[in-house]
């Protein structure tokens, strides 16, 4: 299985949604929670383009937010992003 990376920030319902829905499919993954680090979240937004949390990367390669994360799942390419 790739690498899953979850950036988050405090108080951000996304973000535990996000999470839940990785621990309900058994899927491990690294949260960084970028609350107090300004730089690392104008790196992210960089790489992603987006401003917003959570933001989800596998193996570098980001995915989109939580809304992006459960259509993966609905849509059943979430286990393809995920393959090693």
């Amino acid at each position: 299985m790739k690498s899953v990376t979850v950036y988050t920030t405090n108080f951000c319902p996304y973000c535990r949604s996000a999470k839940a829905l990785l621990d309900k499919r058994g899927v491990a993954y690294e949260e960084i929670n970028l609350a107090r680090d300004a730089d690392a979240r104008n790196w992210l937004h960089q790489l992603t383009g987006m401003a917003t949390f959570p933001q989800i990367v596998i193996d570098g390669q980001p995915i989109g937010g939580f809304d992006q994360l459960r259509a993966a799942d609905r849509a059943g390419t979430l286990d393809a992003l995920l393959a090693a």
